[in-house]
């Protein structure tokens, strides 16, 4: 299954930085926000949210996919 890429370049930028902000306050406090930290690296490391995908939004420019 491939999956089409639905998050674009700066937002896969902001969900990598802030979520491993959140990796980083979970592993401190030891508490379950890293997981939700870990979810968002992985989103934004991939491209692909499938929250996004629910909601039929995409953060991409029109025919403008980025390259792995």
């Amino acid at each position: 299954m491939i999956l089409k890429k639905n998050v674009g370049y700066i937002d896969s930028i902001i969900r990598v930085i802030i979520g491993a902000l959140m990796v980083g306050v979970g592993l401190y406090f030891d508490s379950y926000w890293g997981f939700i930290g870990l979810i968002l690296v992985f989103s934004g490391a991939v491209s692909y949210c499938p929250v996004y995908r629910l909601l039929k939004m995409e953060t991409t420019r029109p025919n403008m996919e980025r390259a792995n």
